[in-house]
C-alpha cells in the first residue's frame, strides 16, 4: 500500500516539471527549481536536499537573491537594446536553447526511441495512419520492427504550451500506474521534435463511441473510467486532478475497457488544502462551475466532468450543441428537465429501442446527477460512485446547498 502522502505543488506558477523530480520508487518536491534563461518554462533536474548538504538557508537565500539580481540585470539590458534598437554582436546574442538542450541530464523514467525509429513505424507520419488529432498535436498508429503497434502522439509546433504539457505529461503518466490509465512507453526528443508514444487502443476514443456500437458495453465503460479516477484522487502516490475529462480523453481497448489519457493538463493535489487556485483549463461544457467562473479546483471537478460524459454515453449525445446563434442545446439541462418531470428514461439514446437494462439505466444516470451537482462539496467521491455504480452502495438524494461551492 502507497502513501497517501500527496504533494502540494508551490504555487500554480510552479509547474511539474519544476517542482517534481520525476521517479517512481522515489518522488520528491523540489522547493527550489532552478530555472533556465534561455527558456523560462522548462528547468534541469537536479537533485533534492535530502543528501546531507551543507549549506545553510541563509547562504541558499543570498544566492537565489544574486542570481535574481543578475537575471533581473541581464533582461534589463536586452529590454533596452530591444526598445533602442542597437543590434547584438555574434558573441552577446543569446543563444537558442532546444528542448533536447533543456532537458539534458533529466530523468524522464521512460522509454527513449529516435525519431528516424518513430518515422519509419509511422511511414513517415503518413496520413493513411492519423487516428487522432487534439489541442497539442496529431496521434498516428505505428508499427515497430518488433511487431508492436503503437500510438504516436506528435507535438504540433503550433501549440505555444505543449513544452510544459508534453513535460507534464511524461510526468504524470510514468509516476502513475492503473489498469484504467493509457501506458506509456517512452518519448522521442531530438532538436525540437517532440513526440509521447503511447499503447495503441485498438477502439480508437470513447468520442466515437458515443454514436457507434458499444452501448451494451456502457456499464462496463462508466464503471472503469470511475475506478480510474478513483485511483488518481484517493489510491495513487500522487493526488492527481487530470482537469480535462471528456470523451476524446478515454481510450478503448480491443476488450472495450476505457482507459483515461492526456495528462498535460494535470494538477497535483495536496489533501492538506481545501482546494487550488489554478488558471482555468480544460474544454467548456466539461467544466464545474466554480472552476469555470473563479478557478476554484478540487478533485470534485473531475466528478463533474466524470457526471457530464455519463449523460453523453447515456443519451449517445454531445453535452452542447449549437443551432444558430440564439439557440442552443445542454444536455444536463435536459437531463434535470427530465428528472423533475420523471421522465428520465427519455434521456436514452433512442437508437437503443427497448435493447437495454431499465433499473441499470436509471442508476447510472442518477449517479450522473449527482457528479453534476451545481454544490461541489455535495458531489460524491469517485471511490463512493464507483460502491453506488457496482450496487454495494444506495444512490444518495440528489440535494444541493445554494451556500456551499
Amino acid at each position: 500500500m502507497h502513501s497517501n502522502k500527496a504533494i502540494r505543488l508551490p504555487d500554480d506558477s510552479v509547474h511539474l516539471e519544476e517542482a517534481l523530480d520525476v521517479n517512481p520508487h522515489h518522488l520528491t518536491l523540489n522547493p527550489h527549481p532552478t530555472v533556465n534563461p534561455h527558456h523560462p518554462t522548462l528547468y534541469p533536474h537536479h537533485p533534492t536536499a535530502s543528501g546531507g548538504s551543507g549549506i545553510t538557508v541563509g547562504a541558499v537565500v543570498g544566492i537565489l537573491a544574486g542570481g535574481d539580481f543578475i537575471i533581473l540585470l541581464i533582461f534589463g539590458i536586452h529590454w533596452r537594446r530591444d526598445l533602442l534598437g542597437t543590434p547584438y554582436t555574434l558573441e552577446e546574442r543569446p543563444p537558442r536553447n532546444t528542448l533536447e538542450d533543456d532537458l539534458k541530464g533529466v530523468d524522464l523514467q521512460t522509454g527513449k526511441f529516435s525519431f528516424r525509429r518513430l518515422k519509419d513505424a509511422t511511414n513517415n507520419f503518413d496520413k493513411a495512419n492519423k487516428i487522432g488529432e487534439g489541442g497539442f498535436g496529431s496521434v498516428y498508429k505505428g508499427l515497430l520492427s518488433d511487431g508492436t503497434v503503437i500510438a504516436v502522439k506528435q507535438l504540433s509546433s503550433k501549440s505555444k504550451q505543449g513544452n510544459r504539457e508534453f513535460v507534464n505529461e511524461i510526468g504524470m503518466i510514468s509516476a502513475l500506474q492503473h489498469p484504467h490509465l493509457v501506458k506509456l512507453h517512452g518519448c522521442c526528443i531530438e532538436g525540437n521534435q517532440l513526440l509521447l508514444v503511447y499503447e495503441y487502443m485498438e477502439n480508437n476514443s470513447l468520442a466515437r463511441a458515443l454514436f457507434g456500437k458499444y452501448y451494451s458495453c456502457m456499464p462496463k465503460i462508466c464503471l472503469g473510467i470511475a475506478r480510474g479516477l478513483a485511483y488518481l484522487h484517493e489510491e495513487s502516490r500522487l493526488k492527481v486532478v487530470h482537469r480535462d475529462i471528456k470523451a476524446t480523453n478515454v481510450l478503448l481497448d480491443k476488450n472495450l475497457t476505457p482507459n483515461i489519457s492526456d495528462f498535460g493538463l494535470a494538477k497535483l493535489d495536496e489533501e492538506d488544502y481545501t482546494h487550488i487556485s489554478t488558471r482555468i483549463a480544460g474544454t467548456y461544457g466539461y467544466m464545474a462551475p466554480e472552476y469555470a467562473m473563479r478557478g476554484y479546483l478540487t478533485d470534485k471537478a473531475d466528478v463533474y466532468s466524470f457526471g457530464i460524459l455519463v449523460l453523453e454515453i447515456a443519451s449517445g449525445r454531445n453535452n452542447t450543441t449549437y443551432r444558430g446563434k440564439e439557440k442552443s442545446f445542454y444536455l444536463l439541462d435536459w437531463a434535470q428537465l427530465l428528472k423533475g418531470q420523471g421522465n428520465l428514461l427519455d434521456l436514452v439514446d433512442p437508437r437503443l429501442g427497448s435493447d437495454f437494462n431499465k433499473e441499470e439505466m436509471m442508476l447510472t444516470i442518477n449517479v450522473a446527477l449527482l457528479c453534476c451537482n451545481v454544490t461541489s462539496t455535495v458531489r460524491p467521491t469517485m471511490s463512493s460512485v464507483v460502491s453506488m455504480l457496482e450496487g454495494r452502495a444506495a444512490v444518495q438524494e440528489l440535494v444541493s446547498d445554494p451556500n456551499a461551492s
